[in-house]
């Protein structure tokens, strides 16, 4: 049955029951178009690459190679790791390139969809679905590196593996929240793209992605504040020793991240048709 909708002056704010019916039908009219999406991007992504699927793998590869070699020679510090240090890394690498990833998807995708919201009405949030959808894609991709990592360094791994997929989505629904939230004001000014580089940059030397969780001063606090530690820790942790060292931080950012993903999705429909307003004139 088609879905009735009544335009009124009214803010849907005022109207929550309204809001949140509009939110759930667009959600799944939104779907095959979003799977559409999916397909376009992925097809482009690799089709106009000379490496293809190799750049899933080359980034934790070379980096993890970069940090081994530093570590060996002396150059930096790092702790005592519960994987050999190369697995480490390339595993750590693995699942921040898909955090950020998912949080430059929504941005990238609504900045290039720009000519297509302006004179076509569809459900926005095909848009940040497609998004999410290629950022699993690229990670089943970087899983076979994964996966070979582990027979090669004879990487022992718990039960608790089968649980650390739904770790892994908390940290890509994190880099969603992040990313939609920040996605109509990519619409508008270039400068949030470069911005976002540059922040992510910096972010990663406060993730435990080359080193282990340190437990001491003003660094370690920062580390520990990081809402991607305990949500990055946790995911390689039920992927290997099974021993959660965090727990409670995990439970914490997600359930703030899915409080703040649903705020953004409101803000986001909201924003949205402003924001549009603002470019097509």
């Amino acid at each position: 049955m088609p879905q009735k909708i009544t335009h009124t002056p009214d803010s849907l704010l005022k109207h929550p029951v309204r809001l949140f019916k509009l939110m759930w039908w667009d959600l799944l009219a939104s779907r095959e178009l979003a799977w559409r999406l999916m397909i376009r991007d992925i097809s482009a992504q690799y089709r106009q690459s000379f490496l293809g699927i190799a750049w899933a793998f080359l980034p934790p590869i070379f980096m993890a190679a970069g940090f081994t070699l530093a570590k060996d020679a002396n150059v930096i510090s790092v702790g005592k790791t519960d994987l050999p240090y190369p697995a480490y890394v390339m595993f750590s690498t693995a699942l921040w390139q898909t955090f950020v990833e998912a949080i430059n998807g929504p941005v990238q995708a609504v900045t290039q969809a720009k000519p297509m919201l302006s004179r076509v009405n569809f459900p926005r949030e095909a848009i940040i679905l497609a998004k999410v959808g290629e950022v699993f894609f690229n990670f089943a991709i970087k899983l076979v590196l994964i996966v070979a990592l582990f027979i090669w360094f004879r990487i022992p791994v718990s039960w608790t593996v089968i649980l650390a997929p739904v770790a892994l989505v908390h940290l890509i629904l994190l880099g969603t929240f992040i990313g939609t939230l920040l996605s109509p004001l990519g619409v508008l000014y270039q400068d949030v793209p470069k911005t976002l580089t540059m922040i992510t940059g910096f972010w990663l030397f406060l993730t435990p992605v080359i080193y282990p969780v340190p437990n001491q001063g003003i660094f370690g606090v920062l580390v520990q504040l990081n809402p991607v530690t305990p949500l990055l820790v946790t995911t390689r942790e039920l992927a290997t020793t099974g021993i959660i060292s965090n727990a409670s931080s995990f439970w914490i950012v997600s359930l703030l991240t899915f409080m703040g993903l649903l705020l953004t999705w409101i803000a986001f429909r909201l924003a949205m048709p402003y924001v549009i307003e603002r470019v097509s004139s």
